[in-house]
């Protein structure tokens, strides 16, 4: 199929691309395009005016200081995968991002583009949402940074106004040594997640577990936050006996079903992969540690 007629702009910054959308009827941001393009083509989405913003040098770049990495919205996928910096400080990036598409897309794929479009079964949402991660978005108001947690509003809903674009992501690093895990489960690899659960975990030097933070895709409207699941390891020895334990919280989410999986499916599904990155996490956690 083709895609609806629509009138092309090109900004080359951020007060441009910000006024574009202040003045253009019904505009859409085109960032890599990855998804934009395919609802275009099916004709989900028939925006009159698209304003690209790959002209924009500033939106780009990847820096680590005063324990924040710092990823700017328009870095490709790819580029951070392929980051030595971003993996010797956040090791779980590039383990996620394997599961992002394909190589070709995450080549064009931002960042910043997963998360607006904030597919539920995407993994970079849940990534963000893991590390409690600070969104900043630029309009003709201002500058304004946005908690990821208030960032995700609903299905495919965010809480970028139409006039306004993400410019920087922030992730608080944990310290060296926690450990990580994420685990996903598709028809095919590339395909949309059935379940894909993330985490980080740190334990003292009795392997008591002293801070956990757990997410979850493709299950719920929304990535998700697990806090049933945190709460229950915290002061828990890792092992299998507190995963498990950890595991059963995934009967609680509000899982949505669909031609690929039923809501029980789905979270019998995350129950396992749950357990699998908890051991993956313990594992390099004492290979770290």
């Amino acid at each position: 199929m083709k895609p609806p007629p629509f009138a092309y702009h090109s900004a080359t910054s951020i007060p441009e691309a910000i006024q574009l959308l202040s003045k253009l009827e019904n505009a859409k941001l085109l960032a890599g395009g990855q998804s934009l393009m395919a609802m275009l083509n099916l004709r989900y989405l028939h925006p009159e005016n698209l304003v690209d913003i790959n002209r924009i040098p500033e939106l780009s770049g990847i820096t680590i200081d005063q324990g924040r990495l710092r990823i700017g919205a328009m870095t490709r996928q790819q580029a951070i995968k392929a980051s030595a910096e971003v993996k010797a400080a956040a090791p779980i990036f590039a383990e996620t991002l394997a599961y992002v598409g394909h190589r070709q897309t995450r080549n064009r794929g931002t960042i910043g583009g997963s998360l607006c479009h904030l597919d539920p079964a995407a993994e970079l949402p849940a990534l963000a949402l893991l590390h409690d991660a600070m969104v900043t978005v630029a309009g003709p108001r201002g500058e304004r940074k946005i908690e990821m947690a208030a960032f995700i509003v609903d299905y495919m809903t965010t809480a970028v106004q139409a006039d306004e674009l993400v410019t920087l992501i922030e992730f608080p690093l944990w310290r060296a040594g926690h450990g990580y895990g994420f685990a996903e489960f598709a028809r095919r690899h590339g395909d949309f997640a059935i379940a894909a659960v993330a985490c980080l975990m740190e334990s003292d030097s009795e392997g008591r577990m002293t801070r956990v933070a757990i997410s979850v895709a493709g299950v719920a409207a929304t990535a998700i936050r697990l806090t049933a699941a945190e709460a229950a390891l915290i002061g828990k020895v890792a092992g299998p006996e507190a995963f498990a334990a950890a595991a059963a919280c995934c009967a609680d989410i509000a899982a949505v079903g669909d031609v690929h999986g039923s809501a029980e499916y789905r979270k019998k599904v995350a129950a396992v992969m749950l357990r699998r990155a908890l051991t993956d996490a313990q594992s390099r956690m004492a290979k770290n540690g």
